[in-house]
């Protein structure tokens, strides 16, 4: 049925492209992307750097303008939380504490994740802070200032994303890891270390290994931050950034199966069988071509946008699998990390140089098959590499080990 009414609750990447591709789909009926934000939707990405340090403003993030919203009768409600769902086997309603309410045919949830909290003394002292969202970011670029000593709890994408960016603008930055090396989910050794260094080398600190167990403070505002090893850091500002947890609480009081997220199947459908859900709330099958069968969450625009899209071909009836090869990037100051793929860490790995000092391609190989890739600063080996993948193209690793032969050379001899 695609006359009825759809409602999308959460109006961030995954929501937005939902709408939109669901209108490309024929989807002729009402639709409603209810959003907790005042907001349009919006990138998140550039609030860790771009808007972080001034350079692009709330206009330059939105997704869509306000015209096209219109243009395609799509009915955009903002600054609504929905706390309340009732399910039935030909729609339900959605409501608001404020008593707002709306009636669907269909339903979507596309609610997103939020940062996780260090349950440690000193949590909710002023300057401790996490970035999700614009209300945080200009929260985090009012107490930024070379004046102030930063500390970043958390070596991955977003903490390091904001290090770099504080650095470049002249703050005093320590990032402490409790790993042994930064971005140990998402990249190898070889790839961690050579981030590390590249941020040694621009002058931020970095402590692995480290973990904060207190928060001090003076007049309710942090001072510093206590480690494990009873190291005292100086800190007037403290961005926690431990990675974050499904926003899945609505669709668990909805009785829908939740398990480090919101339960779907290969077309984005959840546990009763009608609703879809998309996005950084999804736990998922894995989509690559040669699928692991293991489930898990994708935290990136591409498996929003990617997801979004198949579910709604879910949506209209002509349902299609979700399949792609996962892919992520990070722009953390000069440095450009490109992954594609989904690796462990008993992947095989091989390192090849770039031409120029701080590039480097690491290939992930399980029983001699390429699974995934890292790229630093070699966008033109990433994107060859990443349509190796797609193609399940077979790439040896004795052949790939050969540094003689250029990648793209090497790929177009497959």
């Amino acid at each position: 049925m695609t006359t009825g009414h759809l409602l999308v609750i959460g109006a961030g990447q995954a929501g937005a492209q939902l709408v939109t591709s669901v209108r490309e789909h024929g989807w002729t009926g009402p639709i409603t992307l209810i959003g907790s934000e005042p907001h349009p939707p919006y990138r998140r990405p550039p609030l860790s750097k771009e808007y972080l340090r001034g350079s692009a403003d709330t206009a330059a993030l939105a997704l869509r303008s306000d015209e096209f919203y219109r243009d395609q009768k799509i009915d955009v409600v903002l600054g609504q939380r929905i706390d309340r769902l009732t399910l039935s086997a030909d729609g339900g309603t959605a409501a608001t504490t404020t008593g707002r309410q709306w009636q669907f045919d269909r339903l979507a949830l596309a609610t997103g994740a939020e940062p996780r909290r260090l349950p440690v003394p000193g949590a909710g002292l002023a300057g401790v802070v996490v970035l999700r969202d614009i209300s945080d970011a200009d929260a985090l670029a009012a107490r930024l200032r070379p004046a102030v000593d930063l500390v970043v709890i958390g070596g991955g994408f977003v903490g390091l994303e904001v290090a770099a960016t504080a650095a470049a603008a002249g703050v005093s930055t320590t990032v402490v890891e409790a790993a042994p090396a930064l971005l140990t989910r998402v990249v190898s050794a070889e790839t961690a270390a050579a981030v590390q260094a590249a941020h040694e080398a621009q002058g931020l600190r970095i402590r692995t290994g480290s973990r904060p167990v207190r928060f001090h403070g003076a007049n309710g505002t942090v001072t510093g931050v206590e480690l494990a090893d009873g190291t005292l850091l100086t800190a007037g500002l403290v961005l926690v950034s431990v990675g974050a947890r499904p926003r899945d609480d609505l669709a668990r009081a909805a009785g829908l199966h939740c398990d480090g997220g919101v339960v779907v199947d290969q077309h984005s459908v959840t546990s009763d069988g009608r609703t879809v859900a998309i996005g950084d709330c999804a736990n998922l099958p894995d989509p690559s071509p040669r699928s692991s069968g293991l489930r898990l969450r994708l935290e990136s625009v591409d498996n929003a946008v990617e997801q979004a899209r198949a579910a709604a071909t879910t949506l209209v009836g002509d349902p299609r699998p979700y399949r792609g090869v996962p892919w992520f990037w990070s722009h953390q100051g000069n440095l450009r990390l490109q992954i594609a793929g989904l690796a462990v860490a008993a992947d095989d790995v091989l390192v090849r140089p770039g031409k120029r000092p701080g590039q480097q391609t690491v290939l992930r190989y399980r029983e001699d098959r390429l699974v995934a890739v890292e790229c630093l600063g070699t966008p033109g080996e990433f994107l060859a590499l990443r349509r190796v993948l797609a193609e399940s193209v077979v790439v040896t690793k004795d052949r790939a080990a050969d540094t003689s032969v250029p990648l793209k050379g090497l790929l177009a001899a497959t």
